[in-house]
Parts: structure tokens; C-alpha cells; sequence
């Protein structure tokens, strides 16, 4: 199992660079309530309608997981160790899922790649 950042699944939903990675982990994959939020947002932003593809992703292997007070208490303790990097609230709570199920997750923001508790895997070489 591996945790999405909303930028792999953005990557994978648009077939951006990397969405082939994304690809490969789809099947073992989880995703906070927040980043799925977060790709929803995208497509609001957009002027779509979000909810026949939140009803997509559900239909999918992708697990939905709610943000709980454990991972809010684990996106909290991130900030002293991410403020310099700039991650966003979003960002914090995929680390915090991550890091309370014990799983990698997989993201394009290069950033992450520098923080030592999590495995990240990167969607892009660059």
C-alpha cells in the first residue's frame, strides 16, 4: 500500500509526467479525505463538476481515507520539519497518513524527497 499526494493522483487523472508510475501503484493505493479534496478542488477550479468524479475514484482500488485526529496530530508535527519547504496543509496531512499507517507515498513535489521519517517516491525525475 502507498499513500497519493493529490499531485500524483492529478498526474494520473490528466496523464501528466509520471502518470505511468502513479499507474503502476493505482492498484495499492490509498488517499487522505483532504487530498482528495485537494484534486477536487482542481477540477471545481475548473469549472467542472466534481462530484461524478469523486464517485469515479470511489468505484476505483483507491482506498478513501478520512482524516482522522491521529493524522491531523502527525500533519501537525510536520510543520517544524517542512515550514522551509513551504507545504501546505494538504501536503502535511498526506505525510500525516503516511506516517500513521507506516506507508511511502508517492508525489511530484520534489521537496518531499528531503524529509528523512518518510519513504517518498517521486512521479518525475525533474
Amino acid at each position: 500500500m502507498i499513500v497519493l499526494d493529490a499531485s500524483a493522483l492529478l498526474a494520473y487523472l490528466f496523464r501528466e509526467q509520471g502518470y505511468d508510475i502513479v499507474e503502476s501503484y493505482i492498484e495499492q493505493s490509498c488517499i487522505s479525505t483532504v487530498n482528495l479534496s485537494e484534486v477536487a478542488g482542481r477540477f471545481v477550479r475548473d469549472g467542472i463538476d466534481a462530484e461524478p468524479l469523486i464517485y469515479q475514484i470511489e468505484q476505483t482500488a483507491i482506498k478513501i481515507v478520512p482524516f482522522t485526529q491521529a493524522h491531523a496530530l502527525h500533519a501537525a508535527n510536520f510543520i517544524a520539519q517542512t515550514q522551509r519547504y513551504g507545504l501546505s496543509l494538504g501536503d502535511r496531512a498526506c505525510l500525516g497518513l503516511a506516517k500513521e499507517k507506516h506507508l511511502a507515498v508517492l508525489t511530484a513535489d520534489t521537496a518531499w524527497s528531503q524529509l528523512a521519517d518518510i519513504e517518498v517516491v517521486q512521479i518525475r525525475n525533474s
